[in-house]
């Protein structure tokens, strides 16, 4: 996928764990883990929103655009 999420990266600058941005932005932390792992094919922008209020970060910090190489194809489902 072309979309990857860098929220672990973020996390760790601002060394802030999985539990206390669950808190932070109100949402369970299994969803939350799946966002940090990039296991989500969509994330709502009212979850971006929050995710970025309690991080002090810009959507473009959690997510990066990575376009596909010979190496490294699209799956097409």
């Amino acid at each position: 996928m072309p979309i990857v999420l860098r929220l672990d990266r973020v996390m760790a600058d601002r060394k802030m764990s999985l539990n206390t941005l669950s808190e932070k932005v109100g949402i369970a932390n299994v969803n939350l883990s799946k966002i940090k792992t990039g296991k989500i094919s969509a994330i709502r922008f009212s979850t971006l929103e929050a995710i970025c209020e309690a991080l002090h970060c810009q959507p473009g910090d959690i997510l990066e655009y990575c376009p596909p190489t010979a190496e490294n194809p699209v799956d097409e489902k």
